[in-house]
């Protein structure tokens, strides 16, 4: 004897009735399971609807309060990174205050593109030619970052990684990638 049960909000399956010893227990475990089940299916759908655009907003957030910050002299952690970086880049033309508000203008703009959602093609646009100054340092400057082992600066910029590895995710998103939930 097989009852049918809902495993997933509209979709039946035939599964065997509970029996044997106990069945009142195995009937309220089922239940729990269902409930558990109905649950994580829930999740699942609120995270494919949302997770890209929570993602997008908050990478957003952090380019756009990171490029705020370089526009006040001194405000920033990075700005000797920055500055060095860019002045190595650009060999040499673009140097000092100027490698830092370059530098606060790209990741304020980045910043904004994503967290309003407008113009996204462009922000990612400027988000690829970024990525490539953001990883830069650990290329360039490798000994500096890590003598022994990372300094504090090293260690900054090695969450880079999670930001370009984000960064990722949601230009496969604006450039259409669709998560699918998953039978």
């Amino acid at each position: 004897m097989s009852q049918i049960a809902v495993d997933r909000p509209g979709r039946r399956s035939h599964r065997p009735a509970p029996t044997g010893i106990g069945g009142a227990v195995t009937g309220v475990v089922g239940t729990g399971i269902t409930i558990v089940t109905a649950g994580v299916d829930r999740l699942q759908a609120f995270l494919v609807r949302y997770s890209l655009q929570i993602l997008r907003v908050s990478l957003g957030l952090v380019f756009l309060g990171f490029g705020v910050l370089k526009f006040f002299p001194g405000l920033s952690p990075a700005e000797a990174i920055a500055s060095a970086t860019v002045d190595r880049l650009t060999l040499g033309l673009v140097s000092g205050h100027n490698a830092v508000l370059l530098t606060a203008v790209t990741e304020t703009v980045i910043g904004l593109t994503l967290v309003s959602g407008k113009f996204l093609r462009v922000g990612i646009v400027v988000l690829g030619g970024a990525l490539i100054g953001i990883m830069s340092p650990l290329a360039l400057f490798t000994a500096d970052l890590f003598p022994h082992g990372p300094t504090l600066m090293g260690q900054y910029v090695l969450k880079d990684i999670v930001l370009a590895a984000s960064a990722l995710v949601v230009c496969a998103y604006a450039l259409g990638a669709r998560l699918t939930p998953r039978d």
